[in-house]
């Protein structure tokens, strides 16, 4: 016996309308404007770390002239820890229009030396950047008063 197909109208389905925006929530005075090195960049992202006791992950976008447009907190860890996904890393980046991104986050031990999984991280958001369009200038690791640049040390293999 052949099934009958009865033609139906679909329901007509509310879908909702979003309108994406940004709020900024203060900052901080940097000591420089272009970015041009690692060391340059730690001192104008130290201040968002002064006093925690744990991890804390951020990102910093930046113009076509490595300028800082925003900074973003991306995660806040415990004492060792700090999970951190790729897309919310580049969310902002991609609000932002961002041409450029720095990766930052403190090791709250003073001892900057990258885990296995900074390393992992590291090259994912690399090739993420890669093809979003949106570099990763550097990763720095910021410890009491040292820091870990993947850039200066020529990036996880």
């Amino acid at each position: 016996m052949a099934k009958q197909f009865v033609n139906r109208l679909p329901v007509p389905q509310f879908i909702p309308r979003y309108r994406i925006t940004l709020i900024a929530e203060g900052g901080h005075t940097a000591p420089y404007g272009v970015l041009r090195d690692s060391t340059a960049a730690a001192e104008a992202l130290r201040p968002c770390f002064a006093g925690l006791d744990r991890e804390q992950f951020l990102v910093c976008c930046l113009d076509a002239k490595n300028v800082s447009i925003g900074v973003n907190i991306v995660s806040i860890g415990s004492l060792t820890l700090s999970i951190v996904h790729v897309r919310e890393v580049f969310k902002s980046a991609i609000l932002l229009n961002a041409c450029a991104i720095i990766a930052a986050h403190n090791h709250p031990s003073g001892d900057p030396t990258p885990s296995p999984e900074d390393r992992t991280l590291t090259t994912r958001l690399r090739d993420a950047g890669e093809l979003l369009g949106i570099r990763l200038l550097d990763h720095l690791i910021l410890g009491d008063d040292r820091l870990y640049s993947f850039a200066d040390q020529g990036w996880p293999t």
